[in-house]
């Protein structure tokens, strides 16, 4: 399995005291499956502002780097992992581009022309 592209899917997750575990089914190229999971301390990421929306895709990534060896099937989201996120998304907020000005009512005019009632027309 070492050499092979894992695919991982979520089948589901458990609360566990204070953590969430992720379980993930790893498809290799063959279409055999192996089990794996990933646990993430829920306190820590609401520290590190991480939703809960956001810890599937997170541990997946995780799921992605770490499963070379084909041996380990249960990582841990942790501390460093959170605080390197934390960091590339306040990285990210500050390059965002300044938002557009607001329209003006007249956005349009110029190929609109003025408004007419109907029937009040030229005949």
């Amino acid at each position: 399995m070492a050499n092979q592209k894992i695919q991982f899917v979520l089948t589901g997750f458990s609360d566990f005291t204070g953590s969430r575990v992720f379980a993930f089914e790893g498809v290799a190229a063959d279409r055999s499956r192996s089990p794996y999971t990933v646990t993430a301390d829920l306190a820590m990421a609401r520290r590190y502002g991480i939703t809960l929306q956001e810890l599937p895709l997170l541990c997946r990534v995780i799921l992605d780097q770490r499963h070379e060896d084909g041996r380990a099937v249960a990582f841990t989201y942790g501390e460093a992992e959170m605080c390197l996120y934390a960091k590339d998304r306040a990285a990210a907020k500050q390059r965002k581009p300044a938002k557009r000005p607001p329209t003006t009512g007249t956005v349009g005019s110029a190929w609109r022309g003025p408004f007419q009632q109907p029937g009040s027309g030229p005949r």
